[in-house]
């Protein structure tokens, strides 16, 4: 290839974020469900830190659990919505090279530390569930703070080869990237050279991690499911699985739609673009917004004191 038509993107300075291809016209009126989901999403997850911080009838693993899943979901939406709505609102489409692999490696690393989350959450319901004259000699609060350090070591130190790999490949095709964000799969797509050992550690971390704690969290909740059906009394059955309906709920949500990217990547040639990348959105925006309606609104004890703050504001 002759020079001319070669530009040289070894060590970009810039990427550039297209948004939505193909909805150019229409990103103003996306930005709108993107900031109401964002300020929900706010709201709701400080709003389950105030109240579990305040009441100390919640200071207990379940509701420490869930304190870490609504930090993880702040700093997940923090870190990727405010870009994308530059990029609607203002059509402010750069990013810095170094700003974007951060991005990329913080949006992989929020990711894991809330499927480390979810797993430990299901297992906190299963003891609760199957065995609750032990639950609190198992679940101590040393327990939960040592788990909480496990989820977070495992993603930061199991992640930072991604970044590292992504700023040692040469960049000679383009610095345009098809998203709202800097998805790690679009990436190192970018890369002109033998990107394989980073494709092939993607894909142990996506099947083998990954797998792993969907492995926990069905085997949890299939003991929690045969508790559930041995309850006595049908309203306690119902009570029980409608929790744990609205919990496997949020699991899905939270998994579908990186496996779609990944297999959309793949082998999803004829998959229009905008729909993949509205997709891949979805699991950065919708998360976020449903864990503290689903965990928190839906928990009868937060309900019951979220109710009490304001009628006593009121009184």
């Amino acid at each position: 290839m002759s020079d001319s038509n070669t530009t040289d993107f070894t060590n970009p300075s810039t990427f550039i974020l297209l948004g939505i291809p193909g909805l150019e016209a229409g990103h103003v009126w996306i930005s709108i469900p993107f900031c109401t989901i964002y300020a929900i999403a706010i709201l709701g997850n400080f709003t389950i830190l105030f109240i579990v911080k305040m009441e100390p009838s919640l200071h207990e693993p379940m509701y420490y659990f869930l304190c870490m899943l609504a930090i993880t979901d702040l700093l997940m939406s923090t870190s990727t919505i405010p870009k994308m709505l530059n990029i609607f609102w203002f059509n402010s489409r750069e990013i810095d090279f170094s700003a974007c692999l951060t991005q990329m490696y913080f949006i992989q690393c929020f990711s894991m530390m809330a499927s480390g989350i979810l797993v430990a959450m299901a297992f906190d319901r299963y003891v609760a569930i199957c065995d609750p004259l032990r639950h609190s000699t198992i679940l101590r609060n040393t327990v939960v703070a040592k788990i909480g350090l496990v989820v977070v070591l495992r993603a930061g130190m199991l992640l930072i080869p991604n970044p590292i790999l992504a700023s040692r490949w040469p960049y000679c095709r383009t610095n345009i990237i098809p998203q709202t964000y800097c998805e790690g799969i679009a990436v190192v797509k970018l890369a002109c050279s033998d990107i394989r050992i980073s494709s092939y550690y993607s894909l142990f971390l996506a099947f083998l991690v990954s797998g792993v704690d969907i492995f926990l969290i069905t085997v949890s909740y299939i003991h929690i499911l045969r508790a559930i059906f041995s309850l006595p009394t049908k309203d306690a059955r119902l009570k029980v699985f409608r929790t744990c309906g609205s919990h496997l709920f949020v699991f899905l949500i939270f998994l579908i739609p990186p496996f779609f990217s990944i297999l959309t990547h793949r082998f999803g040639q004829n998959v229009p673009l905008h729909f993949h990348i509205l997709i891949a959105n979805m699991y950065l925006l919708v998360p976020p917004m449903l864990n503290p309606i689903i965990y928190g609104v839906r928990t009868k004890q937060i309900r019951n004191r979220l109710f009490q703050l304001f009628t006593h504001k009121g009184t």
